[in-house]
């Protein structure tokens, strides 16, 4: 699947650099480009760190300045968390990844720019962008290591590729009860309830028993939550009865 370089720009530490790498990966992505390391290239702390992913770093672009790194790309974002007097279009992660995910399946090749881990990008960096990414941190506490910017970046363009789900449920084997078997847990614990009268008054008695009917429908049941409850209810029933 086509995608957007990463480009870091002038990574001051390995460590960093292979947790990029692997925030890259969890997300599927896997282009990233290197920008004059300050430790150098390639860098064993870079792989220890960036555990599976260690394939990314074998492959990752190598270049002297940001204009090489940048000579092939058409639209180009760049990641800054402050203020930089320059007149262009500030994004959000998951605008930038909207808008990168458009340009791409257009033809057009996007890269994104990560800056050092003490300062950011300079200026001059960020004036060969064409619009700039903005994550909504803590305004008092705005700074984000390297690896954090690009996991978040990364995972705004998995999330624009792939469809998932907001919410599930992990089943673990099971299956959900039908309302067949619903019914007769309802059925079940009605008559034994009845039996040990429970429902009384005899004229709250039909009111009673439909709040009951009503607590079973919002349970979402699985076929063994079913027989575990039925199977409670008989052994309170054969306690009982050893006990009389």
């Amino acid at each position: 699947m086509s995608q957007p370089s990463f480009v870091l720009i002038r990574p001051q530490m390995g460590e960093n650099i292979g947790g990029a790498a692997r925030a890259m990966w969890n997300f599927g992505l896997d282009r990233m480009r290197l920008v004059s390391p300050r430790d150098g290239w390639p860098n064993q702390k870079a792989v220890a760190m960036a555990s599976g992913a260690g394939r990314l770093l074998d492959e990752a672009g190598l270049y002297e300045d940001t204009p090489a790194a940048l000579a092939d790309c058409t639209y180009v974002f760049a990641t800054t968390a402050r203020s930089r007097g320059l007149t262009k279009p500030v994004v959000t992660p998951e605008r930038a990844m909207e808008i990168a995910r458009e340009k791409i399946a257009g033809g057009e090749k996007v890269a994104v720019l990560f800056g050092p881990e003490r300062a950011g990008l300079e200026n001059d960096d960020i004036a060969r962008a064409n619009a700039i990414i903005n994550v909504p941190v803590n305004p008092e506490f705005a700074s984000l290591n390297l690896a954090q910017c690009v996991l978040l970046t990364a995972y705004e363009w998995r999330r624009q590729s792939v469809e998932v789900a907001p919410e599930r449920v992990e089943l673990a084997g099971a299956e959900w009860a039908s309302q067949i078997e619903i019914e007769k847990l309802s059925e079940h614990y009605e008559q034994r309830l009845d039996d040990a009268g429970f429902f009384f008054p005899e004229i709250k008695a039909e009111g009673m028993k439909l709040n009951l009917r009503n607590l079973w429908s919002r349970m979402p049941l699985t076929r063994s939550d079913v027989q575990m409850l039925h199977g409670v209810l008989r052994q309170m029933v054969r306690w009982k009865e050893r006990g009389d």
